[in-house]
């Protein structure tokens, strides 16, 4: 929303496939980070799990991957990125000190992106059928709170994830970007009372 000498704030909407390949792969391999974030629905659950050495190894490289998919403009490489083979322009990894995720990510590379596809489409599908309430949602949220506040918001951005998580809620996974279940966001009142803090927090 922009007015002239207003505050101003700006919400971008997506279930990125960057972001849902990332957590394809987070399961496929059996990495928690991020702890809190329940995992994808229609995935098999992995059948062997990390060694204490394996996730030494892999749990850093694996946070550089994640800062940068989901916020890579505030979490740059300070090295060159390189394509990862199999996973098309959706996936690069740092050039220096990813040679072991690297190893553990390829034998995933089609079925991560077949269902980073899938997921994303049915996302846009859902979105489509319902245009312009994506708005009307944070713009409705974004008003109660001016009413209880009794000043205009503050200017703010926030990017939405909107995953096929196993459980319903909102989470924080960057500075500027939260997680939402697509259940809970096409509900509109429970996605209205979801959202409230969170604006609340910025705004």
């Amino acid at each position: 929303m922009v007015g002239a000498g207003t505050p101003e704030w700006l919400i971008r909407e997506d279930a990125g496939q960057a972001v849902l390949l990332a957590l394809f792969l987070r399961q496929a391999l059996g990495i928690r980070y991020p702890d809190e974030l329940p995992p994808l629905r229609g995935i098999p659950p992995r059948s062997v799990e990390l060694t204490e050495a394996q996730r030494d190894v892999l749990d850093p490289q694996w946070r550089t991957y994640w800062d940068m998919t989901v916020e890579p403009q505030a979490n740059p490489s300070p090295v060159p990125l390189d394509l990862v083979d199999g996973f098309e322009t959706l996936l690069a990894l740092p050039s220096q000190g990813s040679d072991e995720l690297r190893a553990a990510i390829e034998p995933h590379a089609a079925d991560a992106l077949a269902y980073a596809r899938s997921a994303h489409e049915k996302y846009r599908r859902d979105a489509g059928s319902g245009s312009g309430t994506a708005y009307r949602a944070y713009a409705s949220a974004i008003a109660g709170h001016e009413r209880r506040v009794g000043r205009r918001a503050h200017s703010f951005e926030l990017n939405v994830q909107v995953l096929p998580l196993t459980q319903r809620g909102v989470w924080w996974i960057g500075a500027l970007t939260i997680a939402v279940t697509d259940g809970l966001r096409g509900d509109v009142v429970a996605f209205d009372a979801a959202i409230h803090p969170i604006i609340a927090e910025l705004a």
